[in-house]
Formats: C-alpha cells, sequence, structure tokens
C-alpha cells in the first residue's frame, strides 16, 4: 500500500514574481534555492525551503497555462499542496479504487520526478499533487 512521505511543498500561483519574492525573500527572510521552467506546466518555479518542506512561487510562462487561467478565474494566492509519496503509480491506483477523480491517470516525468494531481472536485476544492522523487 503507497503511503504519504510528507508535506513536500505549498504551491502558490504569482503574477508578479519580482514582488512575491520580495515578501517571502525580504518579508519573511526564506532564501530562494533555484529557480526552475517546467516546460510541460508553462510556468517558473522559485523554490524556497522551509525545513523539509518548500514554498514553491508558481508564475505562469502562458496565457495558456493552467496556472494563468487559476489567477484569472481566483487571483494570485495558494494554487495547491503537494504531498511526496512512496509509490506514485500504486497511490493513483488506491485513488481510483476509492473514486476519486484524479487528472493525471499516468504520472508526468520532470526531471528527477514523477507528479500528477487529483481533481478538486474529489477534495474539497483543493488542487493536490502527487510526487516521486526518483
Amino acid at each position: 500500500m503507497a503511503k504519504i512521505i510528507k508535506l513536500h511543498h505549498l504551491g502558490i500561483a504569482v503574477h508578479d514574481d519580482m514582488a512575491a519574492r520580495s515578501f517571502w525573500e525580504d518579508g519573511l527572510g526564506l532564501k530562494v534555492d533555484h529557480v526552475e521552467d517546467v516546460a510541460s506546466q508553462k510556468s517558473q518555479v522559485i523554490f524556497l525551503p522551509v525545513g523539509e518542506s518548500e514554498v514553491e512561487l508558481v508564475k505562469p510562462l502562458s496565457d495558456d497555462s493552467t496556472v494563468a487561467k487559476f489567477i484569472v478565474d481566483r487571483g494570485p494566492g495558494i494554487h495547491h499542496v503537494c504531498f511526496q509519496v512512496d509509490n506514485i503509480t500504486e497511490m493513483l491506483k488506491q485513488l481510483k479504487e476509492k473514486n476519486i477523480r484524479i487528472i493525471n491517470e499516468i504520472p508526468m516525468k520532470e526531471e528527477g520526478r514523477l507528479m500528477a494531481f487529483i481533481h478538486p472536485k474529489s477534495t474539497g476544492g483543493v488542487l493536490v499533487e502527487l510526487y516521486e522523487v526518483l
């Protein structure tokens, strides 16, 4: 049986990455670890470690990205919560058996990780990401 290992990160949709960085860095004292373009999500992610977890500032790189649509519909703010799991394929299978709506039935592969999303209609309105480190 697959299980959650930890809260991996909190994704925050931002329109203005410099203003967002100012708050998180200058206001709260967090330090940027690195910045990554995520082609599959048409976004740029700024990684700010917090203990064993991270805050990720997610900026759309295209008007047709899911993050851009989120910002148009809801404005900037918390976009998703991500849990690291020990076996994403098994976790997705378990969720489907429980009739939980999955956005990505086959995990997407990015550098060093597999990821999939659970639809907010199955979670009480929260976009949930599952993440397996390879």
